[in-house]
């Protein structure tokens, strides 16, 4: 049995960091089901001859589960360690792929994914394992939460390529069924290096400083407004702008093929896409050390706007790249921001219930805009009016995220006054 000084030890030890290179390949493995619908979507569309607003509803639904799901991944992790969730969600996540390949309509098709692979699947490879990975760092805990989130955009670099060159080699069917064997190949051994639990909080805060504490009371009195207030606002602003970012990740594999480039080249566009997302994500926490999460989040939502905005005159193979890569790099930050808002402006006691209520919001939006964008394209037999329906929703997050930096600095400067 470990003491608790021997528990202390482990906090910032080598055994931390060991444990971080099993979460992040944990994290990039499991991702794998919140993007491989992505890449199949023209493949399954044209399979049960759906149209694209329909054939978008499997990715809404692992994208609801992802989040629901992460609610109660996060909640067995809280009470029976790390390791209970991550092997359940291992042996889910295998069942739902064998599932998916062997559906034999697609509603089996779109509940394997809502149900098996997001909600009792994926969902225990994101949120928990960021937040079990924080409880083994103290001095570079920041560093560490960022690594870990990286995971699931390691995973959207890796897997769409993969996904769709098996897809044309072997079939989809069959591509889905291997997913799930490789699944739990892989992920049952980094699972069991997981298996001990967590040091105690208490453990973790007693090797902190007090000049390490932030004084969240007083940053939320100079912004003028309630806690609930600014919780409604967190949340509308994470869906706002997660509706915008879905539609060039959702899509860009169709667009792509409608164009005429191929769905192989929207799959090397998505794969680029997170790829700069990873660099993206590690750097806005180096940014909001130095300028706050509410300014880096308002720097994320600008860039991601404009980014939107080069999809509508450029639609050349050379330039979809480039933007593809800019919109990569322009908002792989914008969620984790979040995360720092509200240890910024909330008693670390609620970090955990409003962390994911605002993450939980985010993926909804991403659920909401990838239905959306293909409903849009349903109607208008073009994707121009669906980047215009992103740019319209990014416009909403920025101006909410402005008017909480402005409030900021009025009652600053009347308080100075």
């Amino acid at each position: 049995m470990t003491t608790t000084a021997e528990s202390a030890d482990l906090i910032d030890s080598g055994y931390a960091w060991w444990r971080l290179a099993a979460a992040v390949a944990l994290s990039a493995f499991g991702g794998v089901g919140m993007w491989s619908v992505v890449v199949a979507l023209p493949t399954v569309q044209t399979e049960f001859g759906l149209a694209r607003g329909e054939a978008s509803v499997p990715y809404t639904l692992t994208m609801v589960g992802f989040a629901l799901g992460g609610v109660m991944m996060g909640r067995l992790a809280d009470r029976f360690g790390i390791f209970v969730p991550v092997l359940a969600g291992t042996v889910s996540l295998a069942l739902g792929y064998v599932a998916a390949g062997l559906a034999g309509g697609f509603t089996q098709f779109a509940l394997a994914h809502g149900l098996l692979i997001a909600f009792a699947g994926s969902s225990a490879m994101f949120g928990p394992l960021i937040a079990d990975s924080s409880l083994w760092f103290q001095r570079r805990r920041g560093m560490a939460v960022a690594i870990c989130a990286a995971g699931n955009y390691i995973a959207g670099t890796i897997w769409p390529p993969i996904v769709q060159h098996f897809i044309e080699t072997a079939g989809w069917r069959a591509t889905h069924v291997g997913i799930g064997v490789a699944c739990l190949i892989g992920m049952l051994p980094l699972a069991f290096v997981l298996r001990r639990r967590a040091p105690h909080a208490e453990i973790a805060a007693s090797r902190g400083t007090a000049a390490a504490a932030v004084d969240w009371r007083q940053r939320r009195e100079r912004l003028g407004i309630s806690s609930s207030t600014l919780q409604v606002l967190l949340v509308v602003a994470a869906v706002s702008c997660c509706v915008a970012m879905s539609m060039p990740q959702v899509h860009i594999v169709a667009y792509c093929a409608d164009l005429g480039y191929g769905a192989a080249r929207g799959a090397e566009m998505l794969s680029l896409m997170l790829a700069f997302g990873i660099v993206s994500r590690l750097a806005s926490g180096w940014i909001a050390d130095h300028i706050g999460g509410v300014a880096t989040l308002l720097l994320g939502s600008v860039l991601q706007g404009i980014a939107l905005i080069l999809f509508l005159p450029f639609d050349g193979l050379t330039s979809l790249y480039v933007i593809a890569s800019l919109f990569g790099l322009f908002q792989g930050g914008i969620v984790p921001s979040y995360a720092i808002i509200v240890r910024e402006y909330f008693p670390p006691s609620e970090a955990g219930t409003r962390v994911g209520t605002v993450l939980m919001a985010s993926l909804a939006g991403m659920a909401l805009g990838g239905w959306m964008s293909g409903v849009v394209f349903d109607l208008t037999g073009s994707y121009r009016a669906a980047f215009l329906n992103g740019i319209g929703w990014n416009l909403l997050n920025a101006s909410i995220v402005l008017w909480l930096l402005r409030r900021r600095r009025a009652t600053r400067l009347v308080a100075a006054t």
